[in-house]
């Protein structure tokens, strides 16, 4: 099918492109932006006068936990959610039911073949069989069957010799792993450390959590050079150690949720359910670190984060409810408001939900090699075309994820993503 995208402000942060153009695509690939190559007849067009066109979102932790198989011709919930967000490629970590080891290589083959119509999902390949943390799954048969890289999901590694292991094992092939980082007995609490969760008398999880994790980590990348992706740092401390890991030249990269960017534990009001997350909100101070950590480069990318949790897990007393929110479709309006507010350009936003998580995945698989979160001729076509000057609120009932829960519940938000492009092919349009 050949699409004309006509008019629009086409923004690539990567390139530096910021111009007003038409973008020509055919064979799911960028044909021309600029004057459309003679001969050239559009089956479908979008209008983009007065929108921005961009490379489509990437984003690096969103999980589908989906049931079921969508009907004919339909998206599933969760891939519908994303192309509504203008998110043409996610990575989904392995804690799936069943978990993406060796026994759940039919999910993930399936997920590598949902290209075609919709958002593309990357599998991450469970670290460990079953997530248990006590036996190495077989890593270069998960590779081979599409994963991008091995991970825990929120499952910490208790044994450290079996995370030794797995880095030494991950660097002589060249595999990524994925951690996040979490010192298994301190991490058990659901909020925090600090003054409000002592008030509220909720258990909390101290800084050191995170920072004995990443010292740990840090220590064992220094002996092996595996290569290590940090998932949803939370604290100003980690920013540091993660400042200082990277001057030292450790090969690591690292996000963070729209939620901790956004978010502080002040927000969790009188226990609030929808602010139940993984990591736990923490101080001002550190959020205001996380987002300049992500300004300077520190931190590479924004994520969505997204966990679709179901009514009977959410609405339940804040330590018994299930952590996690929907946040597929908001990741561009939270990246728009960060950067507002941290007085940034419109590429700025852009690439820390584009280029930037591209350039964690690395070698990306396949046809995606040359172009992801990029908009290249002869690229890969992923396209999200939003209106920057529009706004919305947020009402859970409007979202298409299964989860509704957010703690950005009636929030106004800017930004409106009116048209997904993946591979060529139109995922949504508003």
């Amino acid at each position: 099918m050949n699409l004309l995208i006509q008019g629009g402000r086409v923004l690539d942060p990567a390139s530096g492109i910021d111009r007003i153009a038409d973008l020509a695509i055919a064979d799911g690939r960028i044909l021309a932006m600029g004057d459309a190559p003679a001969g050239f007849a559009a089956d479908q067009t979008i209008a983009a006068h007065g929108l921005v066109v961009a490379p489509g979102l990437v984003d690096l932790c969103a999980r589908l936990r989906e049931s079921g198989q969508p009907k004919p011709g339909q998206l599933s919930s969760e891939r519908a959610a994303a192309a509504a967000g203008g998110v043409t490629t996610l990575v989904c970590p392995p804690d799936t039911a069943p978990v993406l080891d060796e026994a759940g290589l039919v999910d993930m083959l399936h997920y590598r073949t949902q290209i075609q119509g919709g958002p593309r999902v990357l599998p991450l390949g469970a670290l460990t069989r079953a997530l248990a943390g006590e036996v190495l799954s077989p890593l270069q048969q998960l590779a081979e069957a599409g994963c991008v890289g091995f991970g825990q999901a929120e499952v910490p590694l208790v044994n450290t010799q079996v995370t030794q292991r797995a880095l030494q094992y991950a660097s002589s092939f060249g595999y990524s792993v994925w951690l996040r980082p979490q010192e298994y007995h301190l991490g058990k609490g659901v909020a925090a450390s600090g003054p409000l969760a002592t008030r509220m008398g909720l258990s909390g999880v101290p800084v050191a959590a995170e920072t004995i994790a990443l010292h740990t980590i840090f220590e064992l990348v220094r002996s092996t050079r595996a290569r290590v992706h940090l998932c949803r740092i939370s604290s100003a401390a980690g920013v540091e150690l993660v400042r200082q890991a990277k001057a030292e030249g450790l090969p690591i990269t690292c996000d963070v949720s729209i939620n901790s960017l956004n978010l502080s534990d002040v927000d969790m009001g009188y226990f609030d359910s929808r602010m139940r997350l993984n990591p736990p909100l923490r101080q001002q101070r550190d959020r205001d670190a996380l987002r300049a950590g992500l300004v300077d480069g520190t931190v590479d990318a924004l994520v969505s984060d997204h966990t679709p949790v179901d009514d009977d897990a959410k609405t339940l007393p804040f330590a018994e409810a299930e952590p996690g929110a929907t946040g597929l479709e908001l990741l561009l309006s939270l990246s728009l408001k960060w950067a507002q507010e941290s007085r940034l350009g419109l590429d700025q936003a852009l690439a820390v939900v584009s280029s930037r998580p591209a350039q964690v995945l690395g070698q990306a698989p396949g046809a995606l090699a040359d172009s992801l979160g990029r908009l290249v001729v002869g690229g890969v076509a992923d396209v999200c075309v939003f209106d920057p000057q529009a706004t919305w609120v947020v009402q859970p009932a409007g979202l298409r994820s299964q989860g509704r829960h957010t703690p950005f519940s009636g929030y106004e938000l800017p930004g409106r993503v009116r048209a997904t492009v993946v591979a060529g092919r139109v995922a949504f349009t508003a």
